[in-house]
């Protein structure tokens, strides 16, 4: 049984790289929360305290920031082969 991760996307509809991390995360049944900053500013301001970054997307994962579609970052954090 797979380990359970605690995986928050933030990101929006229109950001083709936050589609193609959610792609890749659906793709390797990992369930994860989208959260649209677009649309809720207070999730915009958490992930800019979080990661320092105004781009997205920027997942957390477990506590751990990665900014960017990083997948190989992405795979190692989430146990992905």
């Amino acid at each position: 049984m797979a380990q359970k991760h605690k995986v928050r996307v933030f990101s929006t509809k229109t950001c083709s790289y936050c589609n193609m991390e959610k792609d890749f995360l659906r793709q390797n049944k990992i369930e994860f929360e989208d959260i649209d900053v677009s649309a809720n500013q207070e999730a915009a301001n958490e992930m800019v305290d979080k990661s320092g970054q105004m781009g997205v997307p920027v997942t957390e994962i477990d506590g751990k920031i990665v900014v960017g579609f990083d997948k190989e970052k992405l795979k190692k954090l989430l146990g992905i082969k």
